[in-house]
């Protein structure tokens, strides 16, 4: 009897809290050409791509011992 009372107001509890179907599903992702500047009490933080392109060889395999 309790798994069923618990059941059902799970369900009720789900269905009357439906999501906003106009809400983005992702946050915006900064793009490899631009970087977002933010202000805040203090100072000022830049943010921006950090994978950097390199002449290094590609890793073809891996070890672990």
């Amino acid at each position: 009897m309790l798994t069923m009372c618990t059941t059902v107001a799970s369900a009720l509890f789900v269905t009357s809290h439906l999501k906003n179907p106009t809400a983005p599903l992702q946050p915006p992702v900064l793009t490899a050409g631009n970087a977002s500047t933010g202000t805040a009490l203090g100072g000022t933080l830049t943010v921006g791509p950090s994978v950097q392109p390199t002449d290094a060889e590609p890793m073809t395999s891996t070890y672990a011992s």
